[in-house]
C-alpha cells in the first residue's frame, strides 16, 4: 500500500505521482500552522513511485506533499492518508497500535454464512443521534452512535439501545469517512449526508470529540465499531468511490492531472450527477479503490460496503475487490446501487449494474424493482403503487417475492425506502392526502411486510418504523442532504405516538429470523419452494412457501376492502394480522378466512 509506512525508529513516505518532475513533503507539528518544519525531497523509483526515508519517531507528525507538477507547482494531502488534521487538509502519521480500544485485537463481526441471513437498517452518526429526544451526551459522534442506557423522555430506549431493540443484525452507517461539505471546527453551523469525499482512508472529524487531533477520530470510530460487535450486530460502511467532492481540490487531480477521472473527449463525464466520475477500470484507480476497501475491513473491522452509485465502477474492480476482501473476512457484505446517475463513457456491459449482477458472484444489488412496485415510482411523488391505490402491481410483486433481479436471493436487496427521496411515511401521504393515520398505518404495516417476507436481504431506513418524516418550512423534501439537522434527524416522540408501528417491525424482524424459509440462498429452491395461491380480487396476492420442514402462508391484500381467502388444507396458526406480528401465535384458522384491507397475513402449518 503507498501513502505512509510507520514505525518508531522511521517512516518511509510514499507517493504515486507519475507526471511529476519534483516532489517534496512538507512536515508541520500541527495540523494548523501556516508554515512547513521541514521540507524534505523524495526521490522517484520504479513505476513513477516518489520516496523517502525520515528517520526518527513521526508519530503525530502532520504532513504534505509539494508537487512539481512539469512546472505547475500544487500542495496536497496524501491520497492514501490514514491520519489527518482538522478538514482534511494535512495528512498525519500515525500509529495505529495506540488507536486501538481494549480489546479490539479479539474483535469480530458476526458471521454471515448466508446473506439472507443478515436484516439491515439505515443509520447516520449524525440523524441517529442529533435530534434532542435522543438526549445523546455525545450528540452528533461515533461515540454518541453507541452510548447505552439514552431514552427519551417518556422512558422508550433511543439511539443505540432502540437499534439493539428492533432486532437487525447490520446498521449501514451513512458517510463517516472523512468528507468536504462540513467545516470541522465548526460542525453544528452546517449539515450534510456526507456523499462528498475528501479523505478516503480516514474516519470524519466533524464526528469525533477532537478534529484537530488526528487520532481521536481513529480511535472513536474503532470503540463504535466494537461496540456494535460486542451486541453482535454488524458494520456496513457507506462507501462513495464513483466521485470525488471536485476536481480540482482532489488530491487525484493534483498527484496524477487527468489520470482518475474519467473524461468524454476534453470534458469530463459526470455519471454521478455530482461533475464528475471515478475511471475505476485504470490500474491505480483499481488499486486505490482496492487498497481502500481493505484497509477499512483489516485496520476497523469493517463488516461490509455499501457502494453508492455502483454502477460508475466497473465489474472487474468490484469482482476483484470481492477476491481480496474475502481474504481478510471470510464473512465480507457487498452491495451497492447498481446504476448510475447520468451518461458514462464507460460501456454498459463493463458497469457493475443492477443488469450486470450476475457477472459479480457475491455482490448485491438495491432492488428498485420491489421498492417501486409497493409505493409506486420513485420520481413520479404522487403516483402510487401496490399498498396505497394503485393496480396492475400484483404480477410485479410476486417477483420480487421470488428475489426480481436477483441470479440468487442473496443477490437482492429489498427495500422501500432510504436516505434517498421521500420517506415511505411522506411517499403514502402524498399519494393519499386524506388518508387517515389508521389508513396510512395500515399501508405502511403492508410495505414493510412485503420487504421482511420476499427472498433476499431486507432493508429499511431508521425511523421507517415510525412513521419518519422529512419536513422543511412546511414542505415534504424528497432530498434533503443539505437541510438542516432538525429535517433529518431521528424524532424519538414518535417512539409513543406510534408505538405499535415499531412494535410490527420488530415482529416481522423476529418472524424473519425464526423461519429459514423466508431466508432461501438459492434460486432453485426459490422456484421449488414457492407456490402462487390463484386469486380472483386484482390486489391480493397469496402464496406457500415449503421449504426446511416449515410451511408458510402469506397473503398480501391491498385492496381498500377485506378479501376472502381459500387456506390450503390443515391448521394454520396466524403470527401476523392486522396491526400485530410476531412469533407468538394470535389464532388457528382453516379453509378460508377473511382478510382485512390493506394487510398481510401470516401463519404457518404444522
Amino acid at each position: 500500500m503507498l501513502g505512509p509506512s510507520y514505525s518508531k525508529e522511521y517512516t518511509v513516505f510514499r507517493l504515486w505521482a507519475p507526471s511529476a518532475v519534483s516532489v517534496e513533503v512538507c512536515l508541520f507539528s500541527d495540523c494548523i500552522k501556516s508554515e512547513p518544519d521541514k521540507l524534505i525531497s523524495l526521490t522517484k523509483g520504479g513505476e513513477e513511485i516518489w520516496q523517502v526515508k525520515i528517520e526518527g519517531d513521526l508519530n503525530g507528525v502532520y504532513y504534505t506533499y509539494r508537487i512539481d507538477n512539469q512546472g505547475s507547482v500544487v500542495e496536497s494531502h496524501d491520497p492514501y492518508a490514514k491520519a489527518c488534521g482538522v478538514n482534511g487538509i494535512r495528512s498525519m502519521v500515525i500509529d495505529l497500535a495506540t488507536t486501538d480500544p481494549i480489546g479490539f485485537n479479539e474483535d469480530k463481526g458476526p458471521v454471515v454464512t448466508n446473506r439472507t441471513d443478515i436484516i439491515v437498517t439505515e443509520i447516520s452518526v449524525l440523524d441517529t443521534t442529533g435530534d434532542k429526544s435522543c438526549n445523546a451526551k455525545y450528540s452528533g459522534k461515533f461515540l454518541g452512535l453507541v452510548e447505552k442506557g439514552l431514552q427519551s423522555d417518556t422512558g422508550k430506549p433511543t439511539g443505540f439501545d432502540h437499534i439493539k431493540e428492533m432486532g437487525v443484525t447490520h446498521v449501514q452507517i451513512m458517510p463517516s469517512y472523512d468528507f468536504a461539505s462540513i467545516d470541522e471546527a465548526d460542525p453544528g453551523a452546517q449539515y450534510n449526508w456526507g456523499y462528498d469525499p475528501f479523505n478516503y482512508n480516514v474516519p470524519e472529524g466533524s464526528f469525533s470529540t477532537d478534529p484537530y487531533h488526528g487520532e481521536v477520530r481513529i480511535r472513536e470510530f474503532k470503540e463504535m465499531v466494537k461496540a456494535f460487535h460486542d451486541e453482535g450486530i454488524g458494520v456496513i460502511m457507506d462507501v462513495v468511490y464513483n466521485h470525488t467532492y471536485n476536481i480540482e481540490d482532489s488530491c487525484f487531480h493534483k498527484t496524477a492531472p487527468g489520470y482518475f477521472f474519467r473524461k468524454n473527449g476534453e470534458e469530463y463525464s459526470n455519471a454521478s450527477a455530482c461533475g464528475n466520475e471515478v475511471a475505476s477500470e485504470k490500474p491505480m484507480v483499481r488499486k486505490y479503490i482496492i487498497d481502500s476497501l481493505c484497509y477499512w475491513a483489516k485496520e476497523y473491522h469493517i463488516d461490509g460496503f455499501r457502494f453508492d452509485l455502483m454502477g460508475v465502477l466497473d465489474i472487474e474492480t468490484m469482482n476483484e475487490a470481492r477476491k481480496r476482501l474475502l481474504e481478510i473476512n471470510p464473512y465480507i457484505i457487498m452491495y451497492g446501487e447498481g446504476w448510475t446517475g447520468g451518461e458514462s463513457p464507460l460501456s454498459e456491459n463493463l458497469r457493475a449494474m443492477k443488469n450486470n449482477v450476475g457477472l459479480m458472484p457475491g455482490i448485491g444489488v438495491f432492488s428498485d424493482d420491489i421498492r417501486d412496485a409497493v409505493k409506486g415510482h420513485v420520481f413520479d411523488l404522487d403516483v402510487p403503487g401496490f399498498v396505497n391505490g394503485g393496480t396492475g402491481f400484483a404480477d410485479k410483486i410476486k417477483e420480487c417475492v421470488k428475489g426480481s433481479v436477483a441470479v440468487r436471493p442473496g443477490d437482492v436487496v429489498n427495500y422501500v425506502s432510504c436516505h434517498d427521496n421521500l420517506t415511505l411515511w411522506d411517499k403514502l401521504v402524498i399519494c393519499c392526502p386524506d388518508a387517515t393515520e389508521q389508513e396510512l398505518l395500515a399501508m405502511n404495516r403492508l410495505a414493510a411486510a412485503i420487504v421482511f417476507t420476499s427472498q433476499g436481504i431486507p432493508f429499511f431506513l431508521q425511523g421507517e418504523e415510525c412513521g419518519r418524516r422529512k419536513i422543511y418550512k412546511g414542505s415534504v423534501q424528497e432530498n434533503s442532504y443539505n437541510l438542516p439537522m432538525e429535517v433529518n434527524s431521528y424524532k424519538y416522540d414518535l417512539l409513543d405516538k406510534r408505538s405499535e408501528l415499531v412494535d410490527y417491525y420488530k415482529g416481522l424482524i423476529a418472524l424473519r429470523k425464526k423461519f429459514k424459509a423466508l431466508r432461501l440462498a438459492e434460486t432453485d429452491n426459490v422456484d421449488k419452494c414457492i407456490s402462487f395461491i390463484d386469486a380472483k380480487e386484482e390486489n391480493l396476492v397469496a402464496f406457500t412457501i415449503k421449504a426446511y420442514g416449515e410451511k408458510l402462508l402469506i397473503a398480501y391484500n391491498a385492496n381498500g376492502t377485506p378479501c376472502d381467502i381459500k387456506l390450503p388444507d390443515g391448521n394454520w396458526n396466524v403470527l401476523a394480522r392486522g396491526d400485530k406480528a410476531g412469533t407468538d401465535i394470535l389464532e388457528t384458522i382453516k379453509k378460508q378466512t377473511e382478510l382485512e384491507e390493506k394487510s398481510c397475513l401470516i401463519a404457518f402449518n404444522n
